[in-house]
């Protein structure tokens, strides 16, 4: 009889990890609260406690080559930054061609899971549905909840804020403009939803002050050619010459680049850190709402008036009428019995941020609690298809003492590299994580292989964007449309945009000098990676 896996949560990660439970032939049981996919991506005009919010104007800043699942391409006509609505029909799509919502059972709120450790290692999870509690046995947990549920109201950090007569909210309670026209607005925070609810709100507000204790790189979704950002860094050779290269050198690099197409200092946005030491954010439209005045950059807040507030340079903004904290999320499991899921602080300790290292028998998973530079969904995907395979036995984990080590060498790495952050122990980098994953799952492609079997596909491998189609060429779940997906995909990305054809110019373009130079250096690296291996 096949494995029973409980899956809390029917978002982006819950949606993958059905899948990959039905992939190894478990069966899995989805436990959604609201009355439809989609999680966080999921918009609803009120804000409602225990589910996560977004605004209406939201566009993802992940690519749709990058984000999407491994062996289910989005439609070469969606947009590469997608409105929520299509990340939406795009969840409805995977659903669909899956066959998952029949295992999903909505309006259904999980609020208790308790172990049956040391015997069985299965879990009792008891739901409520219309008011009616039942309770039922499961192998194995997958928990899929995300982290943008609990919003973080740092209020205790400034003085006055209780006499404060204007109105105070959280980010996540954002969801249309027009309510604010004409209103002096502060929004506190300078993330990625601090910047988005900024330009929004300064198309229909009298000024938009934005507050900012440490300033933030900022990035452009468009990037070299046209091509969107990630496409065009995140891949495996770029992500070697980054290891290869001084870390000084690549702050010089990045800090050049992002100050070429406007000066952070004069922008009033540079920030105390370095390029690397912290997630940058994509605010495409950020410098042309400051260089119009629609929005302007103030320091962090020092204390409250009745109808303003003083900064920490001195300088006073009165008359305003609304106070956005913009300052994220903290994360927790309320609906886990005390206990079973260690916290430190804002972080709990995960072995590859899935495994709690202490349960006696690996029957737990938490899908999707971490900060990647890059797109959740393939991560997600990968740790559901790893944690999937340790639930039937096919592969094992490490002891406690090995798992806690891996967890302290993280700690101590992202400490290193990282400015503390609310969100630093979460921190991963896409290509480096995606690879140590799919090892775990005997699924990373084998580019030495390819170079030798498929060189066409080991170029654009290891020169094109690391896209989740790659780990699907070879292992566990081998999809054999991965190498079509690869090698298509930058007409996929280009159909998108390209919507009116033009005439074709007569004559063949040579590649530029600097890309052709570096291609080049790319084959010797691809040499020396052969040389290894043999």
């Amino acid at each position: 009889m096949a494995k029973r896996v409980a899956v809390i949560g029917a978002g982006a990660s819950g949606l993958t990890a059905i899948k990959c439970c039905l992939d190894e032939g478990l069966q899995p049981t989805c436990f959604e609260r609201s009355d439809d996919i989609g999680g966080l991506w999921r918009f609803q005009e009120h804000d409602i406690g225990g589910q996560a919010s977004i605004y209406k104007s939201l566009t993802i800043n992940t690519s749709k080559e990058m984000m999407s699942y491994s062996d289910f391409p989005i439609p070469a006509e969606y947009p590469n930054y997608m409105h929520h609505s299509k990340v939406m029909e795009y969840f409805r799509m995977y659903a669909e061609h899956f066959d998952l919502l029949r295992h999903i059972r909505f309006k259904t709120m999980c609020i208790k899971k308790r172990p049956d450790f040391p015997i069985t290692g299965q879990w009792e999870v008891v739901s409520e549905i219309y008011g009616k509690q039942e309770s039922a046995i499961f192998d194995a947990v997958l928990v899929c909840t995300g982290h943008h549920i609990d919003p973080y109201f740092p209020l205790d950090l400034f003085p006055g804020v209780e006499k404060f007569k204007g109105k105070i909210m959280h980010s996540r309670e954002y969801k249309h403009p027009e309510k604010f026209r004409d209103q002096r607005i502060l929004v506190i925070g300078l993330g990625n939803s601090g910047a988005d609810i900024s330009v929004d709100l300064s198309h229909v507000t009298k000024q938009i002050f934005l507050s900012t204790r440490t300033g933030t790189w900022v990035v452009n979704r468009v990037s070299d050619d046209g091509y969107p950002l990630d496409v065009v860094h995140f891949t495996r050779f770029k992500n070697l010459l980054r290891s290869m290269l001084p870390c000084t050198l690549v702050n010089l690099w990045g800090e050049k680049k992002l100050n070429a197409r406007f000066n952070h200092e004069n922008y009033g946005i540079k920030p105390q850190h370095r390029f690397l030491s912290r997630y940058p954010i994509a605010a495409d439209d950020l410098p042309n709402a400051i260089i119009s005045g629609r929005v302007l950059m103030k320091p962090n807040v020092k204390e409250f008036t009745e109808r303003g507030v003083i900064f920490e340079d001195g300088s006073r903004e009165e008359d305003i009428d609304v106070v956005i904290f913009a300052t994220g999320y903290n994360y927790s499991f309320a609906f886990v019995e005390e206990g079973v899921i260690k916290t430190r602080g804002n972080w709990i300790p995960l072995y590859k941020f899935v495994f709690p290292p202490q349960l006696e028998k690996p029957t737990m998973a938490i899908i999707g609690l971490l900060q990647p530079l890059g797109a959740i969904m393939p991560i997600a995907e990968l740790q559901a298809r790893w944690a999937t395979r340790i639930f039937k036995g096919l592969l094992k984990l490490p002891s406690e003492d090995e798992m806690m080590a891996d967890i302290t060498k993280k700690v101590t790495y992202n400490e290193k590299r990282y400015v503390p952050s609310q969100h630093t122990m979460l921190q991963v980098q896409y290509v480096d994580h995606m690879d140590e994953l799919a090892s775990l799952s005997g699924v990373k492609p084998n580019l030495p292989r390819l170079i030798l079997t498929d060189p066409k596909l080991a170029w654009e491998v290891f020169f094109g964007p690391c896209s989740p189609a790659q780990f699907r060429l070879t292992g566990p779940g081998k999809w054999e449309g991965a190498r079509n997906a690869i090698l298509t995909q930058k007409d996929r990305i280009v159909k998108a945009t390209k919507t009116r054809g033009l005439q074709s110019c007569v004559g063949t373009s040579l590649p530029s000098t600097p890309c052709f130079f570096i291609k080049v250096l790319g084959c010797f690296a691809i040499f020396a990676i052969l040389v290894a291996y043999l």
